[in-house]
């Protein structure tokens, strides 16, 4: 795994922070389109990056004939292949055997982890308004998720099997960041999608699983807004910002849920839902301040 990340680009892109912002409400969706398919957990999660992985090779291919890199970043893109398929596989299990709040709670705590990351092992400061955003955020997705979370042993299985898929995430996005600093968005994400397709694939077929579907659209709209535009804007991001910032991002997740629930599912949402929202939004705001984002993170 990466040793070192870099510090916060200078010249953030204009669409860097849109993108990302993007990124979390379409990936927001996955637990839903999981739900929908009529296939395996895990089989669903190779279909995932199946279905997209021939698209973002044809995106990435420019920029692949004329890549250098070194073993180095191969072996990243690898790594975070296998910690994505990991990451999938673990958690599309675990959606099944629990409450849809409570695979978006267990599945992002990344959210907390990435800033920590940052804290603790690359010694990177927290100053007093990315703390404040932090523990914004934090409290804005504990209230959100107030409402409809739940421990129970009944959903033990499969909190325990998100909460994992949430640390396998981390492992990820933390290897991606890294790798991003020398290659495109595509290119990772394509090569990263490559190598998770083939071991989920292997798994589904040894635990027995119905591959193949009978109704293909969830499958397809998992693949186009999860892999192909979420994680496609998410690795454009990523590269800019942060530990702290990708962090915060992540707490868009619970949020969009809450939505989808009252969408969909004639789930209310409530004033207390209402203030969790704001903030979370509140929390990306302060630490998107123009004062704030010059604060540089520690090497």
């Amino acid at each position: 795994m990466a040793g070192s990340m870099p510090m916060m680009q200078k010249h953030v892109p204009p669409m860097a922070f849109p993108a990302l912002v993007l990124a979390n409400i379409f990936l927001a969706m996955g637990p839903v389109l999981v739900r929908l398919s009529d296939v395996g957990p895990i089989a669903a999660a190779f279909w995932r990056l199946a279905l997209a992985t021939p698209f973002l090779f044809l995106l990435a291919l420019p920029r692949l004939r004329t890549a250098s890199l070194g073993k180095r970043q191969w072996s990243l893109m690898i790594l975070a292949g296998l910690f994505f398929a990991a990451d999938l596989a673990t958690w599309h299990a675990g959606i099944h055997h629990t409450k849809v709040a409570n695979a978006t709670m267990f599945g992002n705590i990344s959210a907390l982890v990435l800033p920590l990351w940052g804290l603790l092992i690359l010694r990177q400061a927290l100053h007093r308004p990315q703390l404040a955003a932090l523990l914004l955020a934090l409290v804005g997705g504990g209230i959100l998720m107030g409402g409809s979370y739940e421990l129970s042993p009944r959903y033990l299985r499969g909190d325990l099997l998100c909460l994992m898929a949430g640390l396998l995430y981390t492992g990820y996005l933390i290897s991606v960041q890294d790798v991003r600093q020398r290659l495109d968005s595509w290119s990772v994400l394509a090569i990263a999608s490559l190598s998770g397709a083939g071991p989920l694939l292997i798994i589904s077929i040894a635990a027995g699983e119905q591959g193949m579907p009978a109704n293909w659209t969830p499958l397809i709209a998992l693949a186009l807004s999860s892999q192909l535009i979420g994680q496609g804007l998410l690795t454009y991001a990523i590269g800019w910002f942060s530990p702290l910032v990708l962090g915060l991002s992540l707490m868009i997740q619970p949020a969009v849920s809450a939505v989808v629930g009252w969408l969909l599912f004639d789930e209310r949402m409530s004033v207390t839902d209402l203030v969790g929202m704001i903030a979370i939004a509140a929390a990306l705001i302060l630490v998107r301040l123009p004062w704030s984002a010059r604060v540089r993170d520690q090497p």
